[in-house]
Protein backbone atom coordinates (compact mmCIF):
# COMPACT_ATOMS: atom_id res chain seq x y z
CA UNK A 1 0.00 0.00 0.00
CA UNK A 2 2.90 2.41 0.57
CA UNK A 3 1.94 5.71 2.33
CA UNK A 4 -0.67 6.23 -0.24
CA UNK A 5 -3.56 6.57 1.69
CA UNK A 6 -1.80 7.77 4.94
CA UNK A 7 -2.94 11.45 6.17
CA UNK A 8 -5.00 13.95 4.09
CA UNK A 9 -6.35 12.11 1.31
CA UNK A 10 -9.29 14.36 0.82
CA UNK A 11 -7.92 15.89 -2.23
CA UNK A 12 -6.69 13.03 -3.38
CA UNK A 13 -7.90 12.28 -7.48
CA UNK A 14 -8.44 8.49 -7.91
CA UNK A 15 -9.68 6.77 -11.79
CA UNK A 16 -11.15 2.91 -12.29
CA UNK A 17 -8.53 0.75 -13.75
CA UNK A 18 -9.31 -1.99 -16.57
CA UNK A 19 -7.75 -5.06 -16.03
CA UNK A 20 -7.72 -7.71 -18.34
CA UNK A 21 -6.87 -10.22 -15.95
CA UNK A 22 -9.54 -9.30 -13.58
CA UNK A 23 -11.32 -13.15 -13.70
CA UNK A 24 -13.61 -13.34 -10.47
CA UNK A 25 -13.27 -10.38 -7.96
CA UNK A 26 -15.59 -9.58 -5.20
CA UNK A 27 -16.68 -6.59 -4.44
CA UNK A 28 -19.40 -5.49 -1.69
CA UNK A 29 -22.00 -3.00 -2.42
CA UNK A 30 -19.71 -0.22 -0.67
CA UNK A 31 -16.79 -0.86 -2.55
CA UNK A 32 -19.09 -1.03 -5.86
CA UNK A 33 -20.44 2.86 -5.07
CA UNK A 34 -16.25 3.72 -4.51
CA UNK A 35 -15.47 2.10 -7.48
CA UNK A 36 -18.24 3.90 -9.86
CA UNK A 37 -17.56 7.47 -8.20
CA UNK A 38 -14.04 7.26 -9.14
CA UNK A 39 -13.92 9.11 -12.37
CA UNK A 40 -10.42 10.67 -12.26
CA UNK A 41 -12.19 14.37 -11.86
CA UNK A 42 -13.71 14.08 -7.97
CA UNK A 43 -11.63 14.32 -5.21
CA UNK A 44 -12.14 11.85 -2.51
CA UNK A 45 -13.19 14.28 -0.38
CA UNK A 46 -15.92 14.94 -2.87
CA UNK A 47 -16.60 11.37 -2.91
CA UNK A 48 -16.84 10.88 0.59
CA UNK A 49 -19.88 13.64 0.85
CA UNK A 50 -21.43 12.60 -2.60
CA UNK A 51 -22.05 9.46 -0.83
CA UNK A 52 -22.56 10.57 2.69
CA UNK A 53 -19.79 8.47 3.96
CA UNK A 54 -16.86 9.66 6.84
CA UNK A 55 -13.20 9.65 5.30
CA UNK A 56 -12.05 6.88 7.46
CA UNK A 57 -14.26 4.27 5.77
CA UNK A 58 -13.40 5.80 2.48
CA UNK A 59 -10.12 5.19 3.24
CA UNK A 60 -10.33 1.43 4.33
CA UNK A 61 -12.70 0.96 1.26
CA UNK A 62 -10.47 2.90 -1.55
CA UNK A 63 -7.64 0.92 0.07
CA UNK A 64 -9.05 -2.63 -0.36
CA UNK A 65 -10.08 -1.23 -4.43
CA UNK A 66 -6.49 -0.11 -4.23
CA UNK A 67 -5.24 -3.63 -3.58
CA UNK A 68 -7.57 -5.29 -5.90
CA UNK A 69 -5.74 -2.91 -8.99
CA UNK A 70 -9.05 -1.27 -9.68
CA UNK A 71 -8.19 1.88 -9.23
CA UNK A 72 -4.88 4.20 -9.60
CA UNK A 73 -4.04 7.65 -9.41
CA UNK A 74 -5.88 9.97 -11.93
CA UNK A 75 -4.16 12.06 -14.75
CA UNK A 76 -4.36 15.75 -12.60
CA UNK A 77 -1.69 14.19 -9.82
CA UNK A 78 1.13 13.01 -13.00
CA UNK A 79 3.54 15.52 -14.09
CA UNK A 80 2.21 17.30 -16.91
CA UNK A 81 4.36 19.28 -19.94
CA UNK A 82 4.79 23.21 -19.35
CA UNK A 83 4.41 25.88 -21.47
CA UNK A 84 8.54 25.94 -22.28
CA UNK A 85 8.24 22.76 -23.32
CA UNK A 86 5.23 23.16 -25.63
CA UNK A 87 7.00 26.43 -26.90
CA UNK A 88 9.80 25.04 -27.76
CA UNK A 89 8.16 22.19 -29.61
CA UNK A 90 6.21 24.77 -31.72
CA UNK A 91 8.75 26.70 -32.31
CA UNK A 92 11.10 23.59 -34.02
CA UNK A 93 8.39 22.20 -35.39
CA UNK A 94 7.50 25.71 -37.71
CA UNK A 95 11.60 25.40 -38.72
CA UNK A 96 10.47 21.53 -39.80
CA UNK A 97 7.27 22.57 -41.54
CA UNK A 98 6.22 25.80 -41.38
CA UNK A 99 3.05 28.02 -40.01
CA UNK A 100 1.12 24.89 -39.58
CA UNK A 101 3.10 22.80 -37.33
CA UNK A 102 0.92 24.73 -34.27
CA UNK A 103 -2.26 22.54 -36.05
CA UNK A 104 -0.10 19.34 -36.29
CA UNK A 105 1.00 19.93 -32.67
CA UNK A 106 -2.86 20.17 -31.78
CA UNK A 107 -4.44 17.39 -34.12
CA UNK A 108 -1.80 15.20 -32.87
CA UNK A 109 -2.30 15.98 -29.05
CA UNK A 110 -5.93 15.23 -29.60
CA UNK A 111 -5.51 12.20 -31.15
CA UNK A 112 -3.64 10.74 -28.30
CA UNK A 113 -6.44 11.33 -26.13
CA UNK A 114 -4.37 14.24 -24.08
CA UNK A 115 -5.07 17.86 -24.28
CA UNK A 116 -3.00 20.74 -24.51
CA UNK A 117 -3.07 22.07 -21.16
CA UNK A 118 -2.59 18.83 -19.35
CA UNK A 119 -0.25 16.62 -21.72
CA UNK A 120 1.14 13.87 -19.27
CA UNK A 121 5.12 14.84 -18.91
CA UNK A 122 5.74 10.91 -19.46
CA UNK A 123 3.98 10.79 -23.18
CA UNK A 124 6.69 13.75 -24.09
CA UNK A 125 8.87 11.39 -25.99
CA UNK A 126 6.10 9.64 -27.98
CA UNK A 127 4.58 13.33 -29.07
CA UNK A 128 8.14 14.09 -30.29
CA UNK A 129 8.44 10.77 -32.36
CA UNK A 130 4.54 11.37 -33.93
CA UNK A 131 5.65 14.52 -34.84
CA UNK A 132 8.80 13.89 -36.46
CA UNK A 133 7.13 10.97 -38.74
CA UNK A 134 4.66 13.97 -39.89
CA UNK A 135 7.93 15.50 -41.46
CA UNK A 136 8.76 14.81 -44.50
CA UNK A 137 12.03 15.83 -45.19
CA UNK A 138 14.65 13.97 -43.58
CA UNK A 139 17.54 16.41 -42.80
CA UNK A 140 14.21 18.73 -40.85
CA UNK A 141 13.16 15.40 -39.13
CA UNK A 142 16.56 15.46 -38.07
CA UNK A 143 17.27 18.54 -36.87
CA UNK A 144 14.01 18.28 -35.02
CA UNK A 145 14.43 15.04 -33.49
CA UNK A 146 18.33 16.05 -32.21
CA UNK A 147 16.19 19.53 -30.92
CA UNK A 148 14.08 17.71 -29.03
CA UNK A 149 16.03 15.37 -26.99
CA UNK A 150 17.72 17.90 -25.69
CA UNK A 151 14.79 19.33 -24.15
CA UNK A 152 12.83 15.53 -23.41
CA UNK A 153 16.46 15.35 -20.66
CA UNK A 154 15.02 18.20 -19.31
CA UNK A 155 11.71 17.35 -18.25
CA UNK A 156 11.21 16.28 -14.73
CA UNK A 157 8.84 13.53 -13.89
Amino acid sequence: MGDMFSGDISRLVLKRTVRADMGEVSLDSQMLHVLMELDGKKSLGQIAQSLDMNMKTLREVVNRIYQLRLCETAAESMPVLDWDFLNILSSELSKAMGPIADVVIEDEIADMGESMDRFPAHRAAELVDVLARQILREERKVAFQQAMVKKLREIKF
